[in-house]
């Protein structure tokens, strides 16, 4: 399980630096809190920010039960996988938001994969006693 607590800090302190751009956006482009427009560049991190964390919220207990009930090593694998997607995700949409096509399937896709066979190894597990 300790490569699936490494990827999952991992996807943590990548949003931390998210964040951190979005602070640093409002700074460069003068928005300043609580406002989230004012710049089209600055609510393309801002954009990214929220998108990410609203993909935590699968990835994070997707990534658990799915190296609880099937196995831990692909769900590290997996999670790596969504982090990279991530980066692209990033890197697209701040450049030219019609370009994030890549980062976000490579993001979402392990996200599904876990959450489908995390249900499909632990609906074995509770029902069969597998």
């Amino acid at each position: 399980m300790e490569i699936v607590a490494t990827v999952i800090l991992l996807a943590l302190i990548q949003y931390i630096y998210f964040a951190v751009m979005v602070g640093k956006a409002r700074g460069t482009y003068g928005i300043n809190a609580p406002a989230t427009t004012g710049h089209d560049i600055f609510e393309r991190y801002y954009r990214v920010q929220m998108n990410t964390m609203e993909l935590l919220v699968v990835m994070i207990p997707s990534t658990v039960i799915f190296a609880l009930y099937v196995n831990s090593l692909a769900a590290g694998m997996l999670g790596g996988v969504y982090i990279v997607g991530r980066m692209i995700f990033f890197k697209s949409y701040i450049e030219d938001p019609s370009t994030r096509s890549l980062g976000f399937t490579f993001s979402i896709l392990p996200c599904v994969i876990m959450t489908v066979g995390g249900l499909i190894g632990a609906g074995l597990k509770a029902f069969l006693n597998v």
